[in-house]
């Protein structure tokens, strides 16, 4: 009777350990979008944080860059089980924005030109988590990126970096967005594979 050992059928390629359970890399950047691609001008964008007082804070394109951009090198993953790595990135922190914003509630909606819309815990939010985007890998977010300015949250499911990002409403409870409502989880943590309900 035949062993077959470890070293049956030759040397198994090491896995990145970069790369979520279930992901693959690429080195190009898939576009995927439900609906058509909004084409809005950067001097006609603006970003609005709605607060539960009735407050709106908004930032239009020279005043979200007054706050002032970072940096950032990050992993991106989708949930169609690809992930780009060490992808670069310019944008403002959300947390220099919501220095701004006066709220108790711990969950926001987000909402997007062409009207997509995502759900995301606050503390995933804060504390160097996430960015309004507007380059990657040192050009300018086309409209197919989510150009001019996309949510950029990289911790979690891409389908949390909303593309063509417009504002966020506070809210008391997580609520489901367009694709948490079709069956998405509400989450989206792509380390527990949190995919769909």
């Amino acid at each position: 009777m035949g062993v077959i050992n470890s070293g049956f059928g030759g040397r198994s390629r090491a896995r990145d350990e970069r790369l979520p359970p279930g992901q693959t890399k690429v080195d190009d950047w898939p576009v995927l979008s439900a609906g058509l691609t909004p084409e809005i001008p950067a001097h006609e964008w603006s970003f609005t944080i709605a607060t539960e007082a009735g407050a709106e804070h908004t930032w239009d394109w020279d005043a979200l860059h007054d706050v002032g951009v970072e940096d950032v090198v990050t992993d991106i993953h989708c949930v169609t089980h690809w992930s780009k790595l060490s992808m670069a990135w310019r944008g403002v922190p959300l947390d220099r924005l919501f220095e701004q914003v006066d709220s108790a509630f711990d969950y926001v909606m987000v909402h997007s030109y062409g009207g997509y819309t995502t759900n995301v815990p606050l503390e995933d939010l804060l504390d160097g988590k996430a960015w309004i985007a507007t380059e990657a890998e040192g050009e300018p977010l086309t409209p197919e990126h989510g150009g001019p300015a996309r949510l950029l949250v990289p911790h979690l499911y891409f389908w949390k970096s909303a593309k063509w990002v417009r504002g966020m409403r506070m809210m008391p409870t997580d609520e489901p967005g367009f694709w948490e409502q079709n069956g998405y989880h509400l989450r989206g943590d792509p380390w527990r594979e949190e995919r769909y309900w």
